[in-house]
């Protein structure tokens, strides 16, 4: 079978021959351009296709937002300076400026400065999301179905729910719980404008000709309790899921956190896949335990940290590792074997290709 044909299987509930073996590559392949240590022959339009099928893994990640966001009536400025880069938007009732910072020891940005740094900003950010509008930006999905043939699948994102969006983006954890704390009302009022906003780009991804959508939230239990969950996300993620299950796509959840606190909450809001999962001892549940703490039908997606492909741990350790947890996922058709969740800077290729290497060798179902 090939990759894609695993892969759909056991999406469907099937059993395939081995085991589907799907990695993240965009952190990797972003090292890679950075340093300047990307291969020519993988520049050009299809050239990350080729990478995945030479490293023999297979593709899904590299997805996007099928839809494009403009702005009535606000002036959004992006300046750059070193390696600072400053976004300002400017309303007629006040201005709000986020100020990213690039770490070139680690190859990622950090955000240094939240647009939102107390209850008077909200206000400006309700008139942000009210002037946002959304136009659909497909042409790329037939690219994708196109150029990952065999080796993949084609995955959309809507955009994350208004709560992790204010927490992994717009306000940081600390301000969104003084926020809660502070004026209540006047965070509600703001989750409900920055609603309505999501629910016309997540349309526009789910009416989408892609297979897989994602709700990207980079969910874990340490920012997200159960009460926040509750309160915050779980209308939210039923309501969607039931509409990609009803558009005949499979629902997906980006889970790259802490699991004891929400795997079964999460799990119990009618998502096809949880992915990204990081078992113990990188996370803080064994993957023994994902199935006893979730829900009966849905599907792990994950499984090797992503600090295993660098030379955290030996070539040994590392095969001893990746057999093992073949091993355990193939006596069940409900697990995808993941990285958990990104494959990092400096990894060897060598160590990519070994992957598959073990599912051929011992990825056949028990």
């Amino acid at each position: 079978m090939t990759k894609r044909e695993r892969i759909l299987r056991v999406l469907r509930g099937e059993t395939p021959d081995k085991l589907p073996w799907f990695g993240d590559l965009a952190y990797w392949v972003w090292y890679l351009h950075a340093s300047g240590n990307y291969p020519d022959i993988y520049k050009g339009e299809d050239g990350i296709f080729r990478l995945h099928d030479d490293l023999n893994i297979g593709f899904y990640l590299q997805g996007f937002y099928p839809f494009k966001t403009h702005y009535e009536n606000i002036d959004v400025v992006t300046e750059s300076s070193g390696d600072l880069t400053k976004i300002k938007y400017t309303t007629p009732i006040g201005a709000l400026t986020e100020c990213r910072k690039y770490l070139e020891s680690s190859y990622s940005t950090a955000i240094v400065e939240h647009l939102i740094k107390d209850a008077s900003d909200l206000a400006i950010l309700r008139y942000i999301y009210e002037h946002m509008f959304f136009e659909p930006d497909y042409d790329r999905i037939a690219m994708f179905k196109d150029f990952s043939g065999d080796n993949g699948i084609t995955l959309c994102y809507t955009p994350r729910t208004p709560l992790m969006e204010l927490i992994a983006e717009k306000a940081g954890i600390e301000t969104v719980t003084y926020l809660i704390v502070d004026d209540e009302e006047e965070f509600n009022a703001t989750l409900d404008v920055m609603n309505t906003g999501f629910e016309k780009a997540a349309e526009i991804t789910v009416t989408s000709d892609c297979e897989c959508v994602m709700i990207p939230e980079n969910l874990s239990s340490e920012a997200v309790g159960k009460k926040f969950y509750h309160k915050y996300m779980e209308a939210h993620h039923k309501k969607w899921t039931t509409k990609i299950k009803e558009s005949g796509k499979f629902s997906f959840i980006h889970m790259d956190g802490t699991l004891k606190g929400l795997i079964s909450e999460v799990s119990n809001s009618g998502f096809s896949v949880l992915e990204a999962l990081t078992p113990a001892p990188v996370g803080d549940l064994a993957l023994e335990d994902f199935v006893s703490s979730a829900a009966d039908d849905v599907i792990f997606w994950g499984g090797l940290p992503g600090a295993y492909f660098s030379n955290a741990i030996s070539d040994k350790d590392f095969d001893s590792y990746v057999i093992k947890t073949i091993k355990y996922m193939t006596q069940s058709n409900r697990f995808v074997l993941g990285v958990a969740d990104q494959i990092p800077p400096y990894t060897k290729p060598d160590r990519i290709k070994r992957v598959n290497e073990l599912v051929e060798e011992y990825g056949a179902y028990e």
